[in-house]
């Protein structure tokens, strides 16, 4: 893929694309968490090893985040619904039949309610995935002021009032797993300290046939050291089950 991705904000999304454009016969979308962006050492890792598999992967950075267009203030999880829905929407330009999105911790909450709603992502992997938002914004940021504090003491990550009323109003996205049908891998290392374990395995509680869950001993949120490894070789072997 080589053409501009916007979103319906008219802002830019960066992507960086691996595989071979004349294949259409499924793309793998990764998005990223809060504060991330597409360089993310797992992100890279895990789009190589599936271009590697055969299989073509495209991994972007949400609006404000990286390289990509506008303002972390403006940055919720509401809006970057929408700037998956432009990602999917140029894929299917491009003519691709199929869409797997694999999303990271709050971009796996991303993936849940997109999934809910959007049909052509025929295929869902959350990693490290945020069940709870109202909860996870309280938990880490409940010490900061929106609007003049930061983001884990980051400044080029300010807290915004947007941010946290959207993360208050969507409170979990458990509901939404009754209108997932499609195949879902749901990963998470037990050693998670960002988002608990226990939110891995209550959301594929909750999640309907097909699902599959596998937690990842001794491996943190951001699946780093041999973390990294262990999260491929699930995903990958999953993706190549439902590859055709």
């Amino acid at each position: 893929m080589h053409l501009e991705i916007l979103n319906s904000s008219k802002e830019v999304l960066d992507y960086e694309f691996h595989g071979d454009p004349s294949d259409t016969s499924l793309l793998v979308i990764i998005g990223h968490g809060v504060t991330g962006n597409k360089a993310r050492p797992w992100a890279e890792g895990l789009a190589k090893a599936i271009e590697a598999a055969g299989i073509n992967a495209l991994r972007f950075s949400f609006a404000g985040n990286g390289d990509s267009e506008g303002k972390f203030e403006d940055c919720t999880i509401s809006k970057e619904v929408k700037d998956l829905k432009s990602v999917v929407n140029a894929a299917e330009d491009e003519g691709y039949h199929r869409i797997c999105y694999i999303g990271h911790s709050m971009g796996a909450a991303v993936g849940v309610l997109s999934a809910s709603k959007d049909e052509r992502i025929e295929l869902l992997v959350s990693l490290s995935g945020m069940v709870y938002t109202k909860k996870f914004c309280e938990t880490e940021f409940g010490d900061q002021k929106p609007g003049k504090g930061c983001m884990w003491e980051d400044e080029e990550c300010p807290l915004s009032q947007a941010f946290v009323d959207d993360m208050n109003k969507i409170d979990n996205v458990l509901a939404k797993t009754e209108k997932i049908e499609v195949p879902w891998l749901i990963v998470h290392g037990d050693a998670d300290d960002v988002v608990p374990v226990e939110e891995g395995r209550e959301i594929f509680a909750a999640a309907y046939e097909p699902k599959e869950l596998e937690i990842l001993e001794g491996v943190d949120h951001v699946y780093s050291g041999d973390g990294l490894d262990k999260m491929i070789d699930v995903v990958v072997s999953w993706l190549k089950t439902h590859h055709n």
